[in-house]
């Protein structure tokens, strides 16, 4: 059984990644003054910093049913059966849109991520492995969903100012942030976005501190891969962040990617996040 797999855009998978796996991407939109981009494709994260700098409206916007359905059938013409990975329906239409498509076509398999960004890439990344290995399109189907809570997805910002823009703070917390220059951590649970830790000072200490918490509060780790995820951001800190993985946690596969369009129209510059999965 030949098995397709794709995602959203917002899984944030390197193209080394996607070219390896055999990944299609469904780009959301990125809208800036009223003038739509695709993400990844013509919209890059310094277009949309660039933009919010300049005072221009900056939003994303969901697959429609229709683009959904040109993939899906293109999928399935050399395909028996295509499996997506949607962002969280707790956070955008995607999903909904893609079960409308998928239900004209048949033989599609809708995943609701309940994630956002690589902790949905964790997910389409063990999709491919269970394909490689000749599981039929239901039992992938049926395994992804039953590790979507495994995932443990958490990132600190930099500029609070973005997710209240996004709507995802109230406009007293992104005031307090900036005033005390905290960098919260946000954590994904349950499909939403949740505050967590707050930190503060420079990125080699709230790091350092941020990415002990995470692994040393966290049981029953999977040691088999870690991302860590950002936006573009200041020189040395992704590195930094990973030589800190590698002093609490002991991943045979450490992936550093960049955060696509959509998830820094919402967090901003400086995000950094790691995302992994437990047994």
């Amino acid at each position: 059984m030949k098995i397709r797999i794709s995602s959203d855009s917002t899984c944030d998978l390197s193209p080394e990644l996607l070219e390896k796996y055999d990944i299609t991407i469904a780009p959301l939109s990125v809208i800036i003054d009223g003038q739509s981009y695709k993400d990844g494709v013509d919209v890059t994260p310094e277009d949309i910093f660039r933009a919010v700098d300049q005072g221009k409206k900056v939003q994303t916007a969901a697959v429609n049913q229709f683009e959904y359905e040109e993939l899906f059938r293109k999928l399935l013409k050399d395909a028996d059966a295509v499996i997506h990975f949607c962002i969280s329906r707790e956070m955008s239409s995607c999903y909904s849109d893609a079960c409308e498509a998928a239900k004209k076509l048949g033989s599609v398999y809708v995943v609701d991520s309940r994630n956002l960004s690589t902790g949905i890439g964790l997910l389409v990344l063990e999709a491919c492995e269970m394909a490689a290995m000749g599981k039929d399109a239901q039992e992938v189907f049926e395994a992804v969903q039953s590790r979507r809570d495994k995932v443990v997805a958490t990132f600190t910002v930099q500029d609070i100012g973005y997710l209240y823009r996004g709507g995802r703070c109230s406009g007293l917390e992104a005031l307090g942030a900036k005033m005390l220059r905290i960098r919260p951590e946000i954590e994904v649970n349950n499909g939403k976005m949740n505050p967590g830790k707050k930190y503060r000072g420079s990125y080699e200490h709230y790091l350092k501190h941020y990415i002990r918490d995470v692994l040393k509060e966290t049981e029953d780790i999977d040691y088999k891969r870690i991302f860590i995820t950002h936006s573009p951001c200041e020189e040395g800190m992704a590195d930094f962040a990973a030589e800190c993985v590698k002093e609490y946690g002991h991943f045979r596969e450490i992936l550093d990617t960049t955060a696509g369009g959509t998830i820094c129209v919402h967090c901003g510059p400086n995000t950094l996040g790691i995302l992994f999965m437990k047994k």
